[in-house]
């Protein structure tokens, strides 16, 4: 049992033997289900492009490329847990179809994410993936969100300018692996020299993208591509980026303002559950990230069995409180939370500021009456 710091205690054995048959992934659901959707994502993609200017058809082709490759594209959570040395096929597929023509190589993402599991990490100032939000202004979070608009552009420069300039200027080469080279939210971190945890041939990646996005832009200025294939490619990557940073704010409650690492069981607490609809909910957490909180306790779990495990632990725990406590009823409902969480943390310290600034002109009153 682990307690808390509210003083009540999380069943973490009990927990841990009601899940402890589903840690194996199956590789046959992972093949299938990504093959599917990046199948399904590059054939609306060229349907798109086929199709008249902002007819209705277009549109939808559109739309249905872009949760396709959402979906794709979030199996590099996957691979940032598989076990170390498995799935070397699978990463190498998925790095070809998806993660190098959407410039977010696995290697951007391997070694930084597991270091927002360990406990030394989460909720502090090292870790990438996480913001206070909970204890910041609420525009804070909007910042976030519209910063999604220009993230395609910055993976563009990133690949396409700084890559080769980076070959040719070793302070530069530096700067990027530490700051332009992860995908966190938080702006100001800097990725450790050895943040790599399966993708030791990160650097042929990075060559890769470097190729694919320098061909592309080739076959753009000599007419081989539209350039409607860019537009469509930097649209569908925005609004990828926008729905994942909502998913990312639905994700935690982010209320650990960084100074002190958190517990095992505090970690949990401040993460979220989001079950709602296998259909709609799964279109904008795929890949099981909609039961984020139950990855959290374990994070082994592969993503096809944290449907099963939510099931099995709501239902089984002796005492299944402090697991419910995690669970929103959707992302208007977690993220209405955090706003008003937020809110109310800086109603609260414009309060304390201005009791602050009274005390401290009553003081220099009383000087001066005194004096």
């Amino acid at each position: 049992m682990i307690e808390t710091t509210a003083g009540r205690e999380f069943p973490l054995r009990e927990a841990h033997d009601l899940v402890r048959d589903l840690m194996t992934p199956n590789p046959w659901i992972y093949w299938v289900d990504f093959l599917f959707h990046i199948s399904l994502g590059w054939v609306s993609f060229v349907v798109a492009l086929s199709l008249p200017l902002f007819s209705a058809w277009q549109i939808a082709a559109a739309v249905v490329a872009t949760f396709a490759f959402y979906r794709a594209a979030i199996f590099i959570h996957e691979l940032a847990h598989l076990k170390k040395g498995t799935f070397g096929l699978f990463r190498l597929v998925w790095n070809i179809t998806c993660g190098i023509p959407l410039l977010i190589p696995s290697f951007t993402y391997d070694g930084v994410h597991n270091d927002h599991h360990r406990r030394d990490v989460y909720g502090t100032s090292k870790d990438g993936e996480y913001i206070p939000f909970a204890t910041l202004k609420p525009t804070a979070m909007i910042g976030y969100v519209l910063l999604s608009f220009l993230l395609p552009f910055f993976f563009i420069v990133r690949f396409l300018l700084l890559t080769p300039l980076s070959y040719l200027i070793p302070p530069l080469r530096k700067f990027i692996w530490e700051r332009a080279s992860s995908l966190t939210i938080d702006m100001s971190y800097q990725r450790a020299e050895n943040a790599i945890r399966n993708d030791k041939h990160w650097r042929l990646q990075e060559f890769a993208t470097f190729v694919f996005v320098t061909a592309a832009v080739f076959c753009i200025a000599l007419g081989i591509l539209p350039y409607k294939a860019l537009v469509l490619w930097y649209v569908i990557a925005m609004v990828i980026f926008f729905i994942n940073s909502l998913r990312t704010l639905s994700a935690h409650a982010y209320r650990n303002p960084g100074d002190h690492p958190m517990e095992f069981a505090e970690q949990y607490l401040d993460s979220i559950n989001v079950p709602g609809n296998l259909f709609i909910t799964g279109l904008w957490a795929p890949v099981g990230l909609r039961y984020h909180a139950t990855h959290h306790l374990f994070m082994s779990l592969p993503y096809h069995n944290l449907g099963k495990a939510q099931r099995r632990l709501v239902n089984g725990l002796s005492d299944n409180t402090l697991y419910l406590t995690t669970v929103r009823t959707g992302m208007w409902d977690a993220l209405q939370r955090i706003w008003r969480e937020a809110s109310a943390s800086n109603r609260k310290a414009d309060v304390s500021a201005a009791d602050a600034s009274s005390l401290s002109d009553l003081k220099n009153r009383s000087e001066k009456v005194t004096g």
